[in-house]
């Protein structure tokens, strides 16, 4: 596993993975990516970036993000990104939504659903 560093914005993120990582998802074939974004409360965000993966590679890319800007987790009392992040994986691992439930992350439920059936039996 591995974590790049932050692209600068939500279209920077789908810019990098377009030009850096579809050659190498091609390559192999395991290969997954996880995409986050800020949705900045635009509720057209996660389909127009949907529409920008290639098809062939939708089924492992899965984007998730928070509904406003990361910023706001830490203001709704949630802890550091650290521990957010931490408290993220413990729900996927355990299958919660203690954090994922949060008004902030829970629109990601059917991405969360799509990552948990194809990635925790590899990682959990």
């Amino acid at each position: 596993m591995q974590v790049l560093p932050v692209a600068g914005g939500w279209n920077e993120v789908l810019e990098s993975f377009l030009a850096d990582h579809v050659n190498e998802m091609d390559l192999y074939a395991s290969r997954f990516m996880v995409l986050l974004i800020d949705f900045d409360r635009h509720e057209e965000r996660m389909e127009n970036a949907t529409s920008r993966i290639p098809e062939r590679l939708r089924y492992r890319v899965f984007i998730l993000g928070v509904r406003t800007e990361p910023e706001d987790l830490k203001r709704a009392g949630l802890g550091s990104p650290e521990a957010i992040g931490s408290e993220l994986a413990r729900d996927c691992r355990e299958n919660t939504d203690t954090i994922w439930g949060h008004e902030l992350l829970r629109h990601n439920a059917g991405e969360l659903a799509r990552l948990r059936d194809q990635v925790r039996p590899i990682l959990f």
